[in-house]
């Protein structure tokens, strides 16, 4: 069943976008009375059927909503460096909206090569890798933020910097996260935090840990740090 998203769903029919309707209509080829499913990004599953194919504006015609739609028992913030190529930081979204995840922050640490990141494509990217993975919970994309500041705004619940220096002491995940508890969860550039960031997180009552015995890439170790806490929480 194709599915839809629909930030703005109220009362009985509602009005695909453009893109959306152009989508269902001329790519799909879908036809009058045919069964969809719409998410609202607020938890909501709504399931319909096509009222009006218009390939402008497509009419759905709402039967059915379940709300909190598989809604996770837990919190997930991931604040990680931006990358030098785009790509992989994107791979990253896609990949950790359809695990399950809450918030995202674009973290500029010493090491980061490239600052910048297009949050238009990247809330496309969010909104796709929700209809693909059946996810009705939006995933906040928040403005990048500098090191120094995260810890002490942004950051709620068990708070984690995951590193490579194995000189530091590190604990793995599952040894310090609970079941069901808020989690946020920091994870370096390329080129790793550097020493002050550590020792900066670390003051601050930050807990550092490892993923593994692997070196993983920046985008990886996202992906990997999100699969934990989502395994954890089954």
């Amino acid at each position: 069943m194709q599915v839809f998203y629909a930030p703005d769903v109220s009362g009985d029919i509602y009005i695909l976008n453009e893109k959306e309707s152009k989508h269902i209509i001329r790519v799909l080829r879908m036809n009058k009375g045919e069964t969809v499913r719409l998410i609202d990004g607020k938890g909501n599953l709504f399931e319909g059927i096509i009222a009006d194919a218009d390939q402008k504006k497509c009419k759905i015609q709402i039967l059915n909503v379940i709300k909190d739609f598989e809604r996770r028992n837990y919190r997930l913030h991931i604040a990680i460096s931006p990358l030098k190529n785009p790509e992989r930081f994107e791979w990253f979204i896609e990949k950790s909206v359809e695990i399950g995840i809450d918030e995202i922050t674009p973290l500029i640490c010493r090491n980061t090569e490239k600052p910048g990141i297009k949050p238009e494509r990247i809330r496309n990217i969010i909104i796709s890798a929700m209809k693909q993975s059946l996810k009705a919970h939006d995933t906040i994309l928040n403005p990048p933020c500098l090191f120094r500041d995260f810890p002490d705004n942004k950051a709620k619940g068990i708070v984690m910097l995951a590193h490579c220096n194995s000189r530091a002491e590190r604990k793995s995940i599952a040894e310090v996260y609970r079941k069901g508890v808020p989690a946020v969860i920091m994870v370096g550039p390329e080129g790793d935090f550097s020493e002050e960031e550590t020792d900066m997180a670390v003051r601050k009552g930050i807990i550092t840990v490892h993923l593994g015995n692997s070196r993983l890439r920046t985008e990886t170790a996202g992906v990997a740090a999100c699969h934990s806490i989502y395994f954890i929480n089954q």
